[in-house]
């Protein structure tokens, strides 16, 4: 994660704001929110405190004071997964959600205001993976990174990576950098010069019951060791951990089957 001029905030400084398509922010909607807290502060250390509630119960994650991600109930009339959604700069939401649309994207929640932090909406791409649009107005975003328990990386598991990341750079200005592999179908998406996402092509591989979904990554000390206490606290593990390009990484579920990874970084 990075902030408005893409660098690392390994010390905690507050943010300033991002860069329009730097991501910025990760939430999760869940059944069962305390629990969902208890699995997640034990995992990573995160404490918690009440947020804006628009789509109802919400509570931000806390490192050492910083703000790290959100969580709140999944609103029962919403058709949303139970799912990390990341969410992406925007100096205009409602701009942005337009752009969205016209791209042969949807808008399923908003644009709307949370409270006095900033203006949000939620939509998917042409796919279906959802992802979300952030205008900050207090809260520019996540408030630390670098450190265990906080945000490192966003992937996206889609179909093919072609017109896919296309639409993501229409709207949210990226420039890609592909993969010339025969092997392997991925774009990196860069925005001033940094890479902040990626874009991973699996056609038949993409898991059926899930669909296109965006992985967020966290950075743990030790993803074996993570990896050991995260089936302790009830999660599962989809992709035992293994050396990937961004280091050592593996992908698991929350209890309530909310897809994440683990990553512990070289060095």
């Amino acid at each position: 994660m990075t902030d408005a001029r893409g660098k690392a905030r390994p010390n905690g400084e507050a943010p300033a704001r991002h860069t329009p398509g730097t991501p910025c922010w990760v939430s999760l909607m869940v059944h069962g929110l305390e629990t969902t807290e208890e699995f997640y502060g034990a995992l990573f250390g995160w404490e918690f405190r009440p947020g804006p509630e628009q789509l109802g119960p919400y509570v931000r994650a806390l490192l050492d004071g910083r703000e790290v991600a959100g969580m709140g109930v999944l609103p029962p009339d919403r058709d949303l997964p139970i799912a990390w959604t990341p969410y992406f700069a925007s100096d205009d939401v409602d701009r942005t959600a337009d752009v969205v649309r016209s791209c042969g994207g949807t808008i399923g929640v908003g644009p709307l205001d949370a409270a006095d932090a900033g203006r949000l909406a939620i939509g998917s791409d042409p796919c279906g993976a959802v992802f979300g649009v952030w205008q900050a107005s207090a809260a520019p975003g996540t408030a630390v990174s670098g450190v265990p328990g906080t945000p490192a990386w966003n992937e996206l598991a889609t179909f093919e990576s072609t017109n896919t990341a296309k639409f993501y750079e229409t709207v949210f200005g990226y420039d890609e950098e592909p993969v010339v592999s025969a092997d392997l179908d991925y774009v990196t998406l860069h925005l001033d010069g940094r890479p902040v996402a990626g874009v991973h092509g699996l056609g038949n591989a993409l898991p059926r019951d899930r669909g296109p979904h965006w992985t967020t990554y966290f950075t743990v000390p030790d993803t074996d060791e993570a990896v050991t206490r995260l089936r302790h606290l009830g999660g599962h593990v989809l992709t035992p951990a293994h050396e990937g390009p961004r280091g050592r990484t593996a992908l698991v579920t929350d209890p309530e089957g909310a897809r994440f990874a683990l990553l512990q970084t070289p060095g």
